[in-house]
C-alpha cells in the first residue's frame, strides 16, 4: 500500500497533524465502527476540514487501515517487550512472558486513559475493511498473531499440538482485545493489578482443589436452540454473520439477501427493515446465552461443573450450523445510542450471572478464590471470540471445541491439549 504522502512532506508539523488525525480516527472507529465513522466527523473532532484529512489519507478505508496497522504494531511490540523482559529477568518461561504481556497492555490502557498515549483502535471491526486494505492489515495481523503465539511456546507447552497453540493464542489475544470494555470499572492505578489477575487465571485456571475437567458431563450437556427455524431464522443467522464481519452498516440488505441467494423483495417479505432485524439478532444471541445460564442455574452440582457446562454449550453453539452468536463488539457500530446502551446493559447483566456462578463455585470450593468479576469478563470474552476460532484452527468444530478451547480457559493454558 503506497504511503499517504511523499516522504519529503513529513515535517514535524506534518507528523503532528497526522498523529492527531490517527488518534481522532481511532476514537471514531471505536465508537461508530469503520462503516459508521466518516472522514468529515473525524476531521471535525480535531478542528479540521475534510480536505485536511484526505491530504494524508485519500479514503476512509486508507485511514482505517493505518489505524489497524498502528494497533497491530502496538500489540506486536507488547509481545516483543514481554519476551525481552522475561529473558532479562532470567525467567524465559511461558508464565513470565504472559504476565509481562498483560501487565504491559494494562500500562498501555492506563496511559491512553490518562492521556499519556494516543488512543488505538480495537480489532472489533477489522473485517469491515475492503479487499486491498484488508490484505495488508490481515497480513500484519497474522504476523502479530504468530508473535503472540510465541509467548506460549516453551518446554511447558511442548506437549501441545499446533492447533492447541493456535486456539490458546487466539484466546490470549481476544481477552487482551476485550479488556478495554471492562477495565474502566477499575481506577487507572489498579489496571496493573487487574492484569495480574487475568494472567493468573489464564495460567492457573479457575478450578478449586479436586475439581476435574470433564469434556462431557451427562446432564450438563445441552444442545442450545435459538428458538426459531425456517426463513426468518435463516435471515437472522445471515445477518449475524455479516454484522460480525462488517458491522451494522456493512451488513446491508443487499448483502444479507445475497448471502441467502434471495431477492430484496424476499427480505422485505420476511422483515420490516434492517434495523429491526439486527435488533432481533441481538435478542436471538441473548436468548441463547440466557438459555445456557438458566439450564445451568436450574441444575444441582458445583459452580465449577455448571460454569464449564455453560461455556461448553455456548462454544458448541458458536461452531454449529445454528451459530454464531452476535459479537459483543458489534455494539459499537450500532447507529442508535439508546440501542447501544440497551445492548451493553444486557451484556453486563449476563456477565453478572456468569460471575454469580463463579461465586457459587468459590462458596462450594470447586472454584479457587479469585476475582469473580474479572473471571466472568474473561470467560465471556473467550466465549464471544469462539466465533472466530476456525480462522486460526480450521479443523475446530462443535465436537472438539470444548477440548481445544474451553478446557484451557478453565484449567489454564498449560493444561493438556485437545488436538488430535
Amino acid at each position: 500500500m503506497p504511503p499517504p504522502a511523499p516522504q519529503t512532506s513529513q515535517t514535524p508539523r506534518y507528523q503532528e497533524k497526522r498523529e492527531a488525525i490517527l488518534a481522532a480516527a481511532a476514537r471514531g472507529f471505536n465508537q461508530q465502527g469503520v462503516k459508521g465513522a466518516t472522514l468529515t466527523g473525524i476531521a471535525a473532532s480535531v478542528g479540521l476540514v475534510t480536505n485536511s484529512v484526505t491530504y494524508y489519507y485519500r479514503k476512509k478505508e486508507d485511514l482505517a487501515s493505518a489505524c489497524f496497522l498502528r494497533s497491530i504494531a502496538a500489540f506486536e511490540a507488547l509481545a516483543a517487550v514481554a519476551t525481552q523482559e522475561a529473558q532479562d529477568a532470567h525467567e524465559a518461561g511461558v508464565p513470565a512472558r504472559l504476565r509481562a504481556f498483560y501487565r504491559l497492555q494494562a500500562q498501555l490502557l492506563a496511559d491512553i486513559e490518562a492521556g499519556r498515549h494516543a488512543p488505538i483502535v480495537t480489532f472489533n471491526d477489522i473485517r469491515a475493511l475492503p479487499g486491498p486494505q484488508a490484505e495488508a492489515v490481515f497480513g500484519a495481523y497474522t504476523a502479530m498473531f504468530r508473535r503472540v503465539r510465541g509467548l506460549l511456546q516453551g518446554p511447558e507447552t511442548a506437549h501441545l499440538a499446533r492447533d492447541d497453540l493456535n486456539a490458546r493464542a487466539h484466546m490470549v489475544l481476544s481477552i487482551a482485545n476485550g479488556a478495554h470494555a471492562w477495565i474502566g470499572r477499575y481506577e487507572v492505578g489498579e489496571y496493573g493489578r487487574a492484569a495480574e489477575r487475568v494472567s493468573d487465571m489464564l495460567l492457573r485456571g479457575i478450578a478449586g482443589p479436586g475439581a476435574a475437567w470433564q469434556g462431557s458431563a451427562g446432564e450438563y450437556d445441552w444442545r442450545l436452540g435459538a428458538g426459531g427455524e425456517g426463513a426468518s431464522d435463516a435471515f437472522l443467522r445471515a445477518a449475524t454473520v455479516l454484522v460480525n464481519e462488517q458491522g451494522y452498516r456493512g451488513a446491508s440488505v443487499d448483502k444479507i439477501s445475497a448471502r441467502l441467494n434471495v431477492t430484496k423483495g424476499s427480505f422485505y417479505h420476511h422483515n420490516d427493515n434492517k434495523h429491526d432485524l439486527i435488533e432481533a439478532c441481538f435478542e436471538r444471541s441473548f436468548a441463547v446465552m440466557r438459555q445456557a445460564l438458566s439450564l445451568a442455574e436450574s441444575r444441582p452440582g458445583s459452580g465449577w461443573s455448571r460454569a464449564c457446562a455453560v461455556a461448553r454449550a455456548l462454544v458448541q453453539f458458536q461452531l454449529s450450523p445454528d451459530g454464531p452468536l452476535l459479537r459483543a463488539s458489534a455494539t459499537s457500530a450500532l447507529p442508535d445510542q439508546a440501542q447501544r446502551d440497551r445492548v451493553r446493559t444486557t451484556m453486563g447483566q449476563l456477565a453478572e450471572r456468569m460471575g454469580a456462578m463463579v461465586v457459587d463455585g468459590m462458596v462450594d470450593g470447586s472454584i479457587r478464590p479469585l476475582d469473580p468479576a474479572i473471571a466472568a469478563h474473561t470467560i465471556i470474552a473467550t466465549l464471544n471470540a469462539a466465533a472466530e476460532l476456525q480462522r486460526w484452527v480450521p479443523g475446530a468444530n462443535a465436537g472438539n471445541a470444548a477440548e481445544l478451547y474451553v478446557r484451557p480457559a478453565f484449567e489454564g493454558v498449560l493444561c493438556p491439549g485437545g488436538a488430535t
